[in-house]
């Protein structure tokens, strides 16, 4: 697709489990395809994506009906993911519950339980639990963990994401048999299992 007039035209003529649509089109921009989309009653998920993260851009898209946005640049598993989440949320598939091995978080609840013990998580642990959940087997790099859970850049100098996964651990693996959270060597961190399995 070379620019967001022929994007609109795949839109309205061919069926999509979801739409990831970039604002800065040439032609005919992303905010305006998705309000004519909209306007003719096309519910399909659409995913925003823009390279400014202004709050009133983010606000417009969120208004005229987009599912989700993504800040450029990303991690093209966080944008598998997101469109997992969003074409689930179309077919009516629950979103809030997630479940990796016998571990199940549940969003709406805010409660994690393991093999049926319930187990208390701050409120950043509940998030940096939650990253992991949404992405089982993918390593998570300290820097993408500290992006993601505390919002700000990597500072090379800091334990806050190993003292927190340290925290995890002891709450999540110490009294089971099988450890679901893996230290990758040199790369970062991952839970192990298969999601819903």
């Amino acid at each position: 697709m070379d620019d967001g007039d022929e994007g609109y035209a795949l839109a309205t003529t061919e069926p999509y489990d979801a739409i990831v649509l970039d604002i800065m089109l040439p032609g005919r921009d992303g905010l305006s395809i998705l309000k004519n989309l909209r306007k003719q009653k096309n519910a399909v998920p659409v995913i925003l994506l823009t390279a400014r993260s202004e709050l009133d851009e983010r606000l417009e898209g969120l208004n005229l009906g987009a599912d989700d946005y993504m800040t450029k640049p990303f991690y093209i598993e966080e944008l598998v993911a997101r469109l997992r989440t969003v074409v689930r949320r179309a077919s009516g598939e629950s979103t809030h519950l997630l479940k990796v091995s016998d571990l199940h978080m549940d969003l709406v609840q805010h409660s994690v339980h393991r093999a049926k013990e319930e187990i208390q998580l701050s409120m950043r642990e509940f998030s940096l639990l939650e990253y992991f959940m949404r992405s089982p087997g993918r390593v998570l790099s300290r820097m993408q963990i500290c992006e993601h859970v505390w919002n700000y850049s990597f500072d090379p100098d800091t334990n806050l994401v190993d003292v927190y996964i340290q925290r995890l651990r002891k709450k999540i693996d110490h009294e089971f048999e099988c450890k679901l959270i893996e230290t990758v060597r040199g790369v970062g961190y991952r839970i192990k299992g298969e999601p819903n399995g």
